[in-house]
């Protein structure tokens, strides 16, 4: 219920901003909003918009989403292991020094995320230092510093940002077409125009899902080479090992798009980590 009410609240707040911003926008520019270039404006401020705010808020919405506590003081060896291991691999990956956290989970996991590679967060579940050694922790940080020190996150934003703004985009441009209306944009068309919209932007969506998850799956395959050179390539081939007995992922959003396990698809085409057999086959083929 909390997650439910946060999503709604967050959303809401974005959709506030981005049209006051819209209008901002309109006012200074001077374009018609009726027309394909204003229709481009709007897609543009919405889908670009989104995905920014999103990584803005992306560290706090991280920590209250899944309760991560991050370690002001260590309390106990496991956290100040945690904290030396991670001030290590960022040194060595050339970035600052993130935040890190546990956040009490079962799933063997961990993610990264934050607007760039000077402040992040870090956080692992308690079911992954449970379940795996000292050594494959260290590798799976090492993957998770390898994220952000790849601006993984600033990447994806744009790659989102785009393909949200042309889904935005040709959905009104088709459904204006469908429905006769005259009008391009989200304003006018009656309940038709926007039954329209809803099903064409749910059918764009998906297709531009491939290509976010395409560029998402080679980032994973960056991030594992990333962490082999960290921490040597057989650390993290006993992390992949490992992960294949883990349950599924019960991140949502950016952040199972950046743990180090996802859930599982039917199709490749829709998942945003590779296969744990072709992460592993990767590192011992030498691509790290």
């Amino acid at each position: 219920m909390k997650r439910i009410v946060l999503f709604l609240a967050t959303n809401l707040a974005v959709i506030a901003v981005l049209s006051i911003v819209l209008n901002v926008v309109f006012s200074m520019l001077g374009v018609d909003r009726s027309s394909i270039s204003g229709l481009l404006v709007f897609a543009a401020v919405f889908g670009f918009g989104g995905s920014f705010i999103s990584l803005a808020i992306s560290k706090w919405m991280a920590k209250r989403s899944t309760g991560a506590v991050v370690i002001e003081q260590p309390r106990n060896a496991t956290e100040q292991w945690l904290m030396a291991t991670v001030a290590r691999q960022a040194k060595a990956a050339n970035i600052g020094m993130p935040e890190v956290a546990v956040y009490d989970s079962p799933e063997m996991n961990a993610f990264a995320t934050g607007m760039n590679r000077n402040n992040a967060l870090v956080a692992v579940s308690t079911g992954l230092l449970r379940s795996m050694r000292q050594e494959e922790v260290e590798a799976v940080l090492a993957h998770e510093i390898s994220h952000v020190a790849n601006g993984d996150m600033v990447t994806l934003t744009l790659i989102q940002g785009v393909v949200n703004t042309f889904v935005i985009f040709f959905a009104r441009l088709v459904a204006g077409m469908l429905n006769n209306s005259g009008n391009n944009n989200n304003q006018g068309g009656g309940f038709a125009y926007y039954a329209t919209v809803f099903a064409l932007e749910m059918v764009f969506g998906v297709l531009a899902s491939i290509i976010v998850m395409w560029f998402s799956r080679q980032r994973e395959y960056r991030a594992d080479a990333g962490a082999a050179r960290i921490e040597g390539p057989q650390k993290m081939i006993a992390a992949l090992e490992r992960l294949k007995g883990n349950s599924e992922s019960h991140l949502e959003g950016s952040m199972m798009a950046f743990g180090i396990a996802s859930g599982t698809k039917k199709s490749e085409l829709f998942l945003s980590h590779p296969p744990l057999e072709k992460r592993i086959a990767a590192l011992r083929g030498g691509a790290f």
